[in-house]
């Protein structure tokens, strides 16, 4: 079950890549931060969050499906996956513990609300 996540997750990253349009990326001088958005063809997001200097995924990121209803929460600790992930598929929303960028545990709930929307 674990592997069949992890194999989702970044089949889902991988088919979301190559289907962005050009990115916005600009520096946050605050944070240190480069924020980022990628796009789907159709122009919608696609997915946003922030890298850090060294170009590791750091922070919150968010993936959209084209309708720009959220799809994946989590976030990353200099390139490394951690704490709770959420991902939303159809009426099903699976939570994936990460510890160390390897998952610690899954849960599997019906997720009565719907899928959230960016708007």
């Amino acid at each position: 079950m674990k592997k069949t996540i992890l194999i989702f997750a970044i089949l889902f990253i991988s088919i979301t890549a190559f289907a962005q349009t050009e990115p916005e990326m600009k520096l946050n001088k605050e944070t240190n931060l480069i924020e980022a958005t990628y796009f789907h063809a159709n122009g919608e997001v696609s997915q946003e969050g922030t890298f850090n200097l060294e170009k590791q995924l750091h922070g919150e990121w968010l993936s959209y499906n084209e309708k720009g209803e959220t799809i994946t929460v989590g976030s990353y600790k200099n390139g490394i996956k951690t704490g709770k992930w959420l991902f939303w598929s159809n009426d099903i929303l699976k939570e994936v513990e990460y510890s160390d960028n390897v998952i610690a545990g899954v849960t599997e709930t019906k997720n009565t609300e719907g899928i959230v929307s960016r708007n």
